[in-house]
């Protein structure tokens, strides 16, 4: 990296996230993959596999912990997701890189509109 936008997008888009995550419990795969595709430039696997990385990193602690804060954490449970989440995240990632980079975006899109769907009938259900 070495001009001002290399280093002010992807700070951009991290504040996004961040945003996002806390407010929504989303960011890297709705919000930084498509971004990093869209204004970086990336493939799509290169773009998770960005995003995956931040989840090495203890980047939500602040959220989790104003979340603890309040009593709206369910640590048992968190525990048995990222048990599955590490072996979902193996085999998902081994998939992917038999995946060309077209395709990719295009399961990624039918995803987000799946979610989008389901959440928008699910509200209006209430």
């Amino acid at each position: 990296m070495s001009s001002m936008k290399d280093v002010a997008v992807p700070i951009v888009i991290g504040l996004v996230a961040g945003i996002s995550g806390g407010l929504f419990g989303i960011g890297g795969g709705i919000i930084i993959v498509p971004a990093l595709v869209a204004a970086m430039g990336f493939a799509q696997q290169k773009a998770q596999g960005t995003s995956l990385f931040l989840f090495t990193m203890p980047v939500a602690i602040l959220g989790v912990l104003e979340y603890a804060r309040r009593d709206e954490v369910d640590f048992p449970l968190a525990g048995w997701l990222a048990l599955g989440f590490v072996g979902g995240s193996l085999l998902g990632g081994r998939l992917a890189g038999q995946l060309d980079s077209a395709t990719m975006q295009r399961v990624f899109a039918v995803f987000l509109m799946a979610v989008a769907v389901w959440l928008f009938i699910r509200a209006q259900n209430g």
